[in-house]
C-alpha cells in the first residue's frame, strides 16, 4: 500500500490502537518494533512513536534510531515519544509527585495551532504516565497543557514535529481522532485513499502480479478470514486455487458438513478432508496450551503438505493471516511481549516447499468484514463469529479427549444456537463456551453427582485487539445454562465469564 503511517511499537497497549484510529481515516499504517523497522522510508509520509511501559529516564530505556525520521518526515511522538524528544534533545524529564493516569481537561491550547483545530479548550484527554516533561527540548514550543501538566502538547520549530504526553487513540480522549486527523490529513498531507473497493482493486493485482499462473492451495474454515482470502485469490488466479477444509476434530458440532455446503455455489473449488483421528491421537495426554497450539499447527502442515502432493506442481499455500495475529506473534525487546503463537503465523518447515501468501496479512478483523462486503460475500457468512484455528482445543482447558470434545460440541450448540434464537448473536463479537478441568459437586433428583464445570463467555469488540464482556439478559443465562444441565450428560454447573480485555483474554487459552 502506498502513503503509509509508520507507527514505532515501544511496548505500549494501546499501540495497537493507534493503528485502528488511523485506519478509520481511510489511511493506511504499519506497525513496527522500534529497532525493526524499514530502512527504505521512501513510500511513508509521517511516523507516529507510540507509548512505553518504560521510562526514558531508565537503563533499559529503548532507544530508537531516528536518524532517517526526525526532521525528514513529519512525526508525532506520544506520550513515552514526546519525553524520550525532551530528554534526549536538551529538555528535561523527572518523575512526576504522583502518577499522571486517567482523565485530564486542556486548560491552554496556543491559539492558530492546526494540530489543535476544531479542539476546545477543556476537551477531555487520557493520561498515563509516572514521568512529566519538565523542560522543553531545544526549539520547542508549548501547544497545549492541563491543570497538572504544563507541557502537555509541544512541537519542534524547524521541523514537522509534534510530541503529546496523552493518549489520543483511546476512547477517553474526547477528541483525540480529530486531533490525529489534524496532524495526518492537515500538516502531514497523507491522502485518505485506504478504502474496502481500494484495497480490493490493488490486492488483486498484487496477486496476478505474484501468482502469475502458479497454482495455490488454501486452508478454508469455513470463518469470515479464509472466505475473504479465498474470494480474492479466486478473484485473481481462478481454476488455479485449490481449497482444502481440514476437520481437526475440533470444530463446532456438525460444523464439518455445515462448512462443506456453506460455499456450494460461491464457485470455489473445495475438498474437504477429514482428519479429527489424527489430530486427537496427536494430542493425547498433552495439557499445556502452547503446545497444543504447536502440535496442531504442525500436524494441519503436514495434513496440507499430504494434500499438496495431490495437486500437480503446486507453489502456494495461501493463508487468512490478519494482522491481530501478526501483532501477537512478534516478540522483541521491549515491544509488546507474545501472548500466545498462531499457528498461521511464521512460515513454513524446509520440507514442506510451498510459498506462503496472505492476502488479508495487513488487515484488522472489521476491516476484513468491510472488504468481505465489497466482495458480495453473503452478510451472514460475514456476521459469523471468529473462532480460533486451534478450534475448540483452546477452549478444553488440560488435557483433551474425544469424550470431552463432545461434551465441548453439545454445550457449544446449546450456547450459540440460543444467541441466535433469541436475537443476541449479532450483537455479540463473539461468544464460545470453555471446558473447565474440575468436577463440581451438584445434586439431580435424589442423586449426588460429581461431573464437569462450563463456562460461557461472550464479549464485544471491534477487532479482538479489546474486549469487554457482554452484559447478557438474566433470563436468557438462565435458560441457557438449564438447557445445558439438563440436555448435555457430564455437565452440572454453568458460570459465565465476567472480565475483559485487557487484562484477560478472549480465549482461556
Amino acid at each position: 500500500m502506498q502513503h503509509n503511517v509508520l507507527i514505532l511499537d515501544f511496548g505500549s497497549q494501546y499501540t495497537q490502537l493507534i493503528a485502528r484510529r488511523v485506519r478509520e481515516l481511510n489511511i493506511f499504517c504499519e506497525i513496527f518494533p522500534y529497532n525493526h523497522f524499514p530502512s527504505d522510508l521512501s513510500s511513508y509520509k509521517a511516523v507516529i512513536l507510540g507509548g512505553s511501559p518504560f521510562s526514558v529516564r531508565g537503563e533499559d530505556a529503548p532507544h530508537p534510531d531516528l536518524s532517517q525520521i526526525r526532521g525528514k518526515l513529519p512525526m508525532l511522538a506520544v506520550c513515552y515519544g514526546a519525553q524520550y524528544l525532551s530528554h534526549f534533545s536538551g529538555g528535561e524529564v523527572a518523575a512526576s509527585n504522583t502518577r499522571e493516569y486517567g482523565r485530564a481537561n486542556l486548560s491552554y491550547i496556543k491559539e492558530d495551532e492546526v494540530f489543535f483545530e476544531g479542539v476546545s479548550e477543556n476537551s477531555q484527554v487520557w493520561m498515563s504516565h509516572s514521568d512529566s516533561i519538565k523542560a522543553l527540548p531545544t526549539n520547542g514550543v508549548k501547544l497545549a497543557s492541563t491543570h497538572d501538566v504544563e507541557f502537555a502538547a509541544y512541537k519542534i520549530e524547524g521541523e514537522t514535529t509534534y510530541a503529546i504526553q496523552y493518549h489520543p487513540e483511546v476512547f477517553h480522549s474526547t477528541d483525540g481522532s480529530k486531533m490525529l486527523e489534524n496532524f495526518l490529513v492537515k500538516i502531514a498531507e497523507v491522502p485518505q485513499n485506504f478504502t474496502p473497493n481500494a484495497f480490493v482493486e490493488e490486492m488483486v493485482a498484487e496477486l496476478k502480479e505474484k501468482l502469475q499462473d502458479d497454482k495455490v492451495v488454501l486452508g478454508l474454515s469455513g470463518g469470515v478470514d479464509s472466505t475473504v482470502a479465498a474470494v480474492l485469490l479466486h478473484q485473481a488466479i481462478g481454476k488455479n486455487l485449490y481449497c482444502i477444509f481440514v476437520n481437526n476434530g475440533l470444530l463446532r458440532k456438525n460444523e464439518f458438513q455445515n462448512v462443506l455446503d456453506q460455499y456450494k455455489g460461491m464457485g470455489l473449488n473445495v475438498k474437504g478432508v477429514d482428519s479429527g483421528d489424527r489430530f486427537l491421537s496427536e494430542l493425547a495426554g498433552v495439557s499445556d496450551p502452547e503446545t497444543k497450539r504447536k502440535i496442531i499447527g504442525r500436524v494441519f502442515i503436514e495434513v496440507f503438505d499430504d494434500e499438496s502432493h495431490l495437486i500437480e506442481d503446486v507453489k502456494w499455500l495461501a493463508q487468512g493471516t490478519i494482522y491481530p495475529d501478526v501483532i501477537e506473534s512478534v516478540s522483541v525487546k521491549g515491544p509488546s511481549a507474545t501472548i500466545k503463537s498462531h499457528h498461521n503465523v511464521g512460515g513454513l518447515p524446509d520440507y514442506m516447499k510451498l510459498k506462503i501468501v496472505e492476502p488479508l496479512r495487513m488487515l484488522f478483523k472489521d476491516e476484513v468484514r468491510r472488504v468481505g462486503a465489497s466482495l458480495g460475500i453473503d452478510p451472514e457468512l460475514l456476521g459469523r463469529h471468529p473462532f480460533p484455528g486451534p478450534g475448540l482445543s483452546i477452549r478444553i482447558l488440560g488435557d483433551i479427549t474425544p469424550e470431552k470434545v463432545q461434551i465441548l460440541q453439545d454445550v457449544d450448540a446449546v450456547f450459540i444456537d440460543g444467541l441466535k434464537s433469541w436475537g443476541l448473536y449479532d450483537k455479540v463479537w463473539q461468544a464460545g463456551a470453555i471446558l473447565l478441568p474440575v468436577n463440581s459437586v451438584g445434586v439431580m433428583g435424589d442423586e449426588r453427582t460429581y461431573e464437569k464445570v462450563i463456562a460461557l463467555r461472550a464479549v464485544e469488540s471491534t477487532d479482538g485487539m479489546t474486549a469487554d464482556w457482554v452484559h447478557l439478559p438474566y433470563d436468557f443465562l438462565m435458560k441457557i445454562s438449564n438447557d445445558i444441565i439438563n440436555k448435555v450428560k457430564g455437565v452440572n454447573r454453568v458460570v459465565y465469564d465476567i472480565s475483559s480485555k485487557p487484562p484477560a483474554t478472549i480465549e482461556w487459552e
